[in-house]
């Protein structure tokens, strides 16, 4: 049980850098004029929306929030204003991608700037994570501490749509893609 919790943020850190070396390879073929397949393009950002927000970033939080109660550290709002923030760029990106995908005309530069502003912001929220909280996490939190925090993640703990060995049908076509990309 030990630090379960700890691993499985970072291995969905792992499977969400994925995702964003796929944005990132969309948007460069998108910002040299390619055909794209934005439905794709929508899925990432639809699992990020459905999984890392309803329940990696609840996650994060209760073990943050756990850590800075338990240790009576000053509470950083920076990475509750974070996954708010990401919330925010998800959500308008999502309504730009529905629009395109209704054959509303979006600006190809308005969208290669919100998908690489997206992207960049996803980076450097995990890079923060990765360098600063999961260490402390890791150093400061002992086994009694991880059980409380699992007990009280429970609701929020749920398998991940696309990276696990479920038969949901959800993000087949992204599966597909990924399995793909990791054959060449």
């Amino acid at each position: 049980m030990d630090k379960m919790i700890l691993k499985r943020l970072m291995n969905d850190h792992k499977h969400i850098a994925i995702l964003l070396n796929v944005l990132a390879k969309k948007n460069t073929k998108l910002a040299e004029g390619e055909a794209v397949n934005f439905a794709l393009i929508r899925d990432v950002v639809e699992y990020m929306q459905v999984y890392a927000e309803h329940s990696h970033h609840p996650l994060e939080d209760i073990t943050y929030d756990y850590f800075v109660k338990k240790f009576s550290t000053p509470c950083d709002t920076q990475l509750h204003e974070e996954h708010s923030r990401l919330a925010e760029y998800s959500g308008a990106l999502m309504y730009s991608l529905n629009l395109i995908l209704s054959d509303v005309v979006i600006s190809r530069e308005k969208l290669v700037s919100d998908l690489q502003a997206y992207v960049d912001i996803q980076q450097k929220h995990m890079q923060y994570e990765e360098s600063e909280l999961f260490p402390l996490f890791a150093k400061q939190l002992d086994q009694d501490d991880w059980q409380t925090i699992k007990s009280q993640c429970d609701k929020q703990l749920v398998e991940d749509p696309l990276f696990s060995d479920s038969d949901e049908t959800i993000f087949e076509d992204l599966k597909l893609h990924i399995s793909q990309v990791d054959k060449k």
